[in-house]
């Protein structure tokens, strides 16, 4: 299994391919050219972790071949950001973790993780300098919300609704500096929920990928059901960690970061292309980024506790950083 000490090592790449422009290996390096064949990007395959490409590529099998030797995840996402090709690299075999897995009917990890996800909401609202009396009363009644799940009785649908409760009020106040009707996941039917969906989708191939490093089998999740081809417990996992996300959004709409004119509406709903995307996913990715370390340590210890069946007591909560 791969320590912390290797993984602070490792690099995830965005690779936004303009036409013209070329992914290409070189001596176990990855190279990015542009169309008259100049280095834009080249840095060594010993240190990746996971490659997003967005655009068009043409798959090799070099490609794949050092993806598996280097224990790299590929993602491929369409211009509009959209993902529809994906290459993981996964511990094979670790048959013993998922057969617990497939036994595990308990509802004690699902309030462990969404009281986690409540504990963020309030730690990410708190990060606001303006404290408005209504901000206040919000954390507040967030808090309460969070000592509900305390109620180990509590069924799956009776913990849908608090965290539903709990995020309609969180989002109320995170983005309560613009004009916004609310969380409509993929829709994308305003700008904040498609900035929303991007950030996500980065957060989620990268605990994807983290997973697979022990064996997961992740479309087994412990809170989000199992529905066709839905990777329930990276659904699980990414519940503590999606307000770093929405922090940075509301952290772009105040520095001035989002310009309606980079954005395209087709069909109803709001696009984002070509190099208008770029500073979009690199500040989210930064974002995320900042925590890397932490989302690595929080699967290790949720994977120790799993497989050696502990007490809710030992599994992980995200804090932030760690000190």
């Amino acid at each position: 299994m791969m320590s912390l000490n290797d993984f602070k090592q490792k690099q995830i790449i965005i690779a936004l391919l303009n036409h013209g422009e070329k992914l290409s290996f070189k001596n176990d390096n990855v190279v990015i050219t542009d169309k008259d064949g100049k280095i834009k990007h080249q840095s060594t395959c010993y240190r990746l972790f996971a490659l997003m490409i967005v655009g068009n590529i043409s798959i090799t099998s070099g490609l794949l071949q050092r993806s598996k030797k280097f224990g790299f995840s590929i993602t491929l996402l369409s211009y509009g950001l959209i993902p529809y090709g994906i290459w993981q690299y996964k511990t094979e075999g670790n048959f013993l973790l998922r057969q617990k897995q497939y036994a595990y009917k308990s509802n004690a990890i699902a309030l462990h993780i969404v009281q986690n996800k409540i504990d963020q909401q309030i730690i990410h609202l708190q990060k606001r300098r303006d404290k408005p009396l209504a901000l206040t009363q919000a954390i507040d009644k967030l808090r309460d919300y969070r000592g509900r799940l305390l109620d180990e009785s509590l069924d799956f649908q009776e913990i849908l609704g608090v965290e539903g409760v709990a995020s309609r009020l969180y989002f109320s106040h995170m983005f309560d500096n613009i004009e916004w009707n609310g969380r409509t996941p993929r829709t994308k039917k305003d700008i904040t929920n498609l900035l929303m969906d991007i950030g996500y989708m980065q957060l989620f191939h990268l605990l994807d990928a983290m997973l697979n490093l022990y064996g997961f089998d992740t479309y087994k999740g412990v809170y989000h059901k199992e529905f066709y081809q839905r990777k329930s417990l990276v659904a699980d996992i990414i519940e503590p960690f999606r307000p770093i996300v929405d922090y940075r959004i509301r952290k772009a709409y105040n520095l001035g970061q989002i310009n309606p004119d980079d954005f395209d509406f087709i069909n109803g709903q709001y696009r984002l292309f070509g190099d208008k995307a770029k500073p979009y996913t690199k500040w989210l990715l930064e974002a995320i980024l900042e925590y890397k370390n932490e989302m690595f340590l929080y699967i290790q210890q949720y994977y120790r506790a799993f497989i050696q069946e502990k007490t809710i007591g030992a599994y992980p909560m995200f804090l932030g950083k760690i000190p």
